[in-house]
């Protein structure tokens, strides 16, 4: 469960000023301050924590730029050319008038991620691809203000009645990201008129569909995104009306439904109105959210909960899968309350599903990717595997068409964790947020001095992160200079870190940084100053106790699970998308097969732990870093765990074809002990990851 340190006042554990370094340990940032060179929330709203950089702000290096290439060449980048949900013949999107025979979620949901990867890379022909369809959006929009398809909650066309206002908020996302990347000034313009259409809605019509009734939390964000940029004071009392006709996020001890990407993406909602009204309440209600789904059905490692469509009573073993659409969309709600907050813990949630489920979700060359994942899953078939899993149909096989939402919203996972890599500070200076290697250009200090850092890590498989000034500019200034500017550097402690220890230019600053918190750096920075950041990483055994007393083994932030060898078959491709239905025309099923995978080895092994340290018990074992820089296979992973492990023959598939539920722990055994390996839960699509634990 979070710990609310935000709702605490900062707290500083250590203060020391060694030659030119001042140093700070803070549980949060700098309160009631406002960063001047980037878009920070006006007032009434509250200053955000963390403020994002603009779109292509940031660089990403190491295997965070790999996962962007194999996305850019895989299913996101020729998605357009596929999904016949994104035939621009007879698409509403595409039409220019709103008009076609096809056209809901499924092209915003593909734009907003392929967009911004196109930015991200500066791929000029994945821009021009996303400017064609923008360029469609500016065309639609009507005297009345509303843009896109007018369709309704049904999906058919919204004659004479208010349209389904859901897909229209996820390309209003779209519009944000184009925007900062290429300020057009179109988009604000365009923006206003639709939300003044909107004000136009009657109460009895605004947001009553299932689906835009949920997710009103989203609408709720490009409103704030855009008084931002205007301070238009209408747009607030627009706030007040949409967060009214949302599903209330709010309740205690119950949500509005318990559909997982519903609860991913909406239990935000809360926190975003708390920016306007200052209710420490809404605030809570979003923690209480995530900490509730969590405690009924999160009891497992990866950072998600078990909801294979929805969460149901008695379904709680980690055989319970959870949507990739699920998956991307608690990482972009981690991002948006890391802002919001500026409390670790989300970022660190952010991790957690980034690591150790999200690649697992998806083929390693990006061609295809699984509706449904679950910690233990061990086999991933065209099965059915229903009532074990809520839908009826193959959503456990690997195929580019799993599903009219997953196969588009996947898009948008890895480009929006890249842009929260780093994010501006309320004192102007910069955080480090998620660790990775990358490159960040902003703008810092009283005058808004133009510097560029580098970062050089293999993290979360190696401890040791590297930042160095690569650039100071002042304003004004040509070229660099070597006189330096001042500014914080925030790096963020994760909460499974103990003992983080940082240097600058090799001395060693002697401040005691525990997990949860925020190293606070101030200096005259110039090019070449160097601070090194260790954090330290220790194996620690995580007891599932509302889950059979199970166990999952974690090194720093990695969660690991049984080796299985994996018997990959391929399936035609047409077969796997049930037809031609979802193929456009032209395109070449046989370039992108499905998968079904199976299990080459044994899996149901017990652990066998016997209470001494577990680094008596367990071995890490290091090995090359990969040359693709792509770590995420059980083939190319760099750090695996030797073990000790029991067969339990009576822990066999259940009726369902699903991994039995969990024995219950300690177990007894009389078999002989075997050697095992584990490796990151995050490169295994075949996993053990919560183990009963043997005598």
């Amino acid at each position: 469960m979070l710990k609310n340190t935000m709702l605490a006042a900062a707290c500083i554990t250590g203060l020391l000023a060694q030659g030119q370094v001042t140093v700070e340990v803070v549980s949060r940032l700098p309160a009631k301050m406002e960063n001047r060179h980037y878009v920070d929330n006006r007032r009434p709203l509250m200053p955000l924590d963390l403020v994002p950089l603009p779109v292509g702000s940031i660089r990403p290096q190491g295997w965070v730029l790999r996962y962007l290439q194999l996305q850019r060449d895989g299913l996101t980048g020729k998605l357009g050319t596929l999904s016949a949900w994104l035939d621009k013949k007879g698409n509403a999107w595409y039409s220019g008038n709103g008009q076609g025979d096809h056209g809901w979620e499924e092209v915003p949901y593909w734009l907003k991620g392929y967009g911004d990867l196109g930015y991200i890379l500066g791929d000029t022909a994945m821009i021009a691809e996303t400017k064609s369809w923008l360029e469609k959006v500016f065309q639609s929009q009507g005297s009345d203000g509303y843009f896109g398809p007018r369709i309704g909650g049904d999906g058919r066309a919204a004659a004479g009645q208010t349209p389904d206002l859901w897909p229209n908020m996820i390309m209003l996302w779209c519009m944000q990201s184009y925007y900062d990347y290429s300020h057009d000034p179109r988009v604000l313009p365009l923006m206003t008129r639709y939300f003044r259409w909107e004000m136009t809605v009657p109460d009895s019509s605004l947001l009553k569909t299932y689906w835009e009734n949920s997710r009103g939390g989203d609408n709720l964000y490009s409103i704030y995104w855009l008084y931002n940029r205007t301070g238009e004071k209408w747009l607030l009392g627009l706030a007040d009306r949409i967060h009214r006709h949302t599903a209330d996020w709010t309740q205690k001890d119950r949500l509005p439904n318990w559909h997982n990407v519903n609860v991913a993406q909406c239990f935000r909602e809360p926190a975003t109105y708390y920016m306007q009204t200052g209710d420490s309440g809404l605030l809570r209600s979003t923690y209480n959210d995530f900490a509730m789904i969590r405690a009924m059905y999160g009891q497992v490692p990866g950072g998600m909960f078990g909801a294979d469509e929805d969460a149901r009573t008695g379904y709680t073993d980690p055989h319970q899968a959870v949507e990739t659409c699920g998956l991307v969309e608690q990482m972009a709600s981690d991002e948006l309350l890391t802002g919001i907050t500026g409390d670790v813990s989300w970022a660190d949630n952010c991790e957690d599903v980034a690591f150790n489920t999200y690649p697992a979700a998806v083929m390693p060359d990006f061609k295809a990717l699984r509706y449904l994942t679950a910690p233990n899953m061990v086999v991933s078939d065209s099965t059915n595997h229903a009532p074990g899993i809520q839908n009826q149909g193959p959503f456990l096989m690997m195929n580019p068409f799993s599903s009219r939402c997953c196969q588009h919203n996947h898009s948008q996972g890895w480009p929006y964790y890249a842009e929260h890599l780093w994010m501006a500070t309320p004192d102007e200076g910069v955080a480090a947020v998620l660790y990775s290697s990358s490159a960040v250009r902003a703008r810092v200090g009283p005058k808004g001095a133009a510097v560029v850092l580098s970062e050089e890590t293999h993290y979360p498989f190696d401890d040791r992160v590297v930042i160095t000034v690569d650039s100071v500019r002042r304003a004004g200034a040509g070229g660099g200079t070597r006189t330096g500017e001042v500014f914080p550097v925030y790096l963020r402690v994760p909460g499974w870190c103990e003992g983080a220890e940082v240097s600058v230019n090799g001395a060693s600053l002697s401040v005691k940084a525990d997990g949860g918190s925020w190293l606070r750096l101030a200096r005259k920075w110039v090019v070449g100053d160097r601070v090194e950041l260790r954090l330290p990483m220790r194996l620690v055994e995580r007891q599932w106790t509302a889950n059979k007393n199970s166990v999952s083994i974690n090194y720093g932030p990695l969660t690991y699970s049984l080796r299985i060898a994996e018997s990959y078959k391929v399936m035609d491709g047409r077969l796997a998308a049930m037809g031609d239905s979802h193929w456009q025309a032209g395109a070449d099923p046989s370039q992108w097969p499905s998968y079904e995978i199976f299990p080459g080895s044994l899996w149901n092994y017990g652990l066998v732990l016997d209470g001494r340290p577990l680094g008596d018990q367990l071995q890490l074992v290091r090995r090359p870093w990969p040359a693709d820089n792509f770590p995420w296979t059980q083939n190319a992973v760099p750090l695996l765990i030797e073990a000790k492990g029991k067969l339990i023959p009576e822990w066999i598939l259940d009726k369902n074809g699903l991994c039995g539920v969990l024995p219950q722990s300690p177990v007894r055994e009389a078999g002989p002990v075997a050697n095992i390996e584990l490796l990151p839960m995050g490169a295994a699509r075949l996993r053990i990851s919560a183990f009963p634990v043997v005598e």
